[in-house]
């Protein structure tokens, strides 16, 4: 009955299984045989050569990719409704030691190149202001919209014509891949992508992201910082094991995408409603405050979003028992409230 947040969801079995088989003595710190792994399953994942760390939460994900990109004197540009924007509290402009967020728009959380090129276009190129060196892309995106690898390759076609590091906050990164249905490779380094942040624990870990570089000369340093950060965990080992856990036969992608057939399932009882498609486990819906509390009054959870609009989220664990009941609710509201929404 609830909607809130795949945050909040189980740990998947396989996970809790290998953090028991990892509950071993072995090397502290990441010196252990399962992050000693992690390269290497990771540069087979993404078919090139990439150097892979764990980290404990996605807002260390995210603000140590944009450290290494972006000096502290520098910008980072991002949509106004991204993640680190609204909900790090600060964490990047922190880690970066006080780099500028620049914010630029565009429908469903999604960048293009001429958003993009618009905000990149509004600095001088002065002593006196604020430089760009990188630009954060959401994928999936705050309103659960896939960029596909022609989108992700139009920006960093600019990014690269223009000098500037890519970052993707793939705090759900596996739903958009269950989605698009492509190799992961064509959506990030093929693409232009040089770090991603790659989400775990929305998707069935417990405690472990993995921060992954392509550009792998920005790896070393970020090892001094994670440390700096107080992110270096002694027992490193269980962090490790979580995401092998997830990359053996596929339970990342598994989850996700029963997590997207749980978010259609719910689309499909009132596609009037629908504010963006969607692509991802996430779903958004017109519905007056008066149709939500009597949702809420049936037992179902979820978040109010923009005015008029409310948030569901399908979480990997949940099944379609789960799930169709609130579908029906939903279908018996009957036709979409004609609302103003952002």
């Amino acid at each position: 009955m609830r909607f809130f947040s795949d945050n909040a969801a189980a740990v998947c079995p396989p996970v809790l299984a290998a953090m028991a088989e990892a509950n071993t003595l072995d090397t502290a710190y990441d010196g252990d045989r399962w992050s000693a792994q992690l390269d290497d399953r990771f540069s087979a994942l993404f078919e090139t050569e990439v150097r892979a760390l764990w980290v404990p939460s996605g807002t260390a994900a995210n603000c140590l990719a944009l450290a290494a990109l972006c000096p502290p004197h520098g910008s980072v540009i991002c949509h106004r409704d991204a993640h680190i924007e609204n909900d790090e509290c600060g964490a990047p402009e922190f880690y970066t030691h006080g780099a500028k967020l620049r914010l630029a728009d565009g429908p469903g959380a999604k960048l293009t190149p001429e958003s993009i090129a618009a905000a990149l276009d509004g600095v001088r190129d002065d002593v006196h202001q604020v430089q760009p060196h990188a630009v954060s892309i959401t994928n999936a995106t705050e309103y659960g919209l896939a960029y596909t690898p022609a989108e992700v390759a139009a920006i960093g076609t600019l990014c690269s014509e223009r000098g500037l590091g890519l970052h993707m906050d793939g705090a759900r990164f596996a739903n958009a891949i269950a989605h698009l249905g492509c190799a992961p490779a064509d959506v990030t380094w093929r693409s232009g992508v040089a770090a991603l942040s790659f989400g775990f624990v929305k998707n069935g870990g417990m405690s472990a992201e993995a921060l992954i570089f392509f550009d792998t000369a920005l790896a070393e340093a970020t090892l001094y910082r994670r440390k700096r950060a107080g992110l270096l965990l002694s027992k490193g080992r269980y962090l490790a094991a979580q995401i092998l856990a997830m990359l053996d036969g596929d339970v990342w992608r598994a989850n996700a995408a029963a997590a997207n057939a749980g978010a259609a399932l719910l689309a499909a009882a009132a596609p009037d409603r629908l504010v963006y498609p969607v692509e991802a486990n996430e779903v958004f819906l017109r519905m007056s405050p008066a149709e939500a509390a009597g949702l809420r009054a049936l037992g179902f959870d979820f978040y109010d979003w923009a005015p008029g609009e409310v948030r569901l989220v399908v979480s990997w664990d949940q099944t379609e028992a789960a799930i169709r009941p609130l579908a029906q609710a939903i279908a018996a509201l009957g036709p979409s409230p004609q609302l103003v929404t952002s």
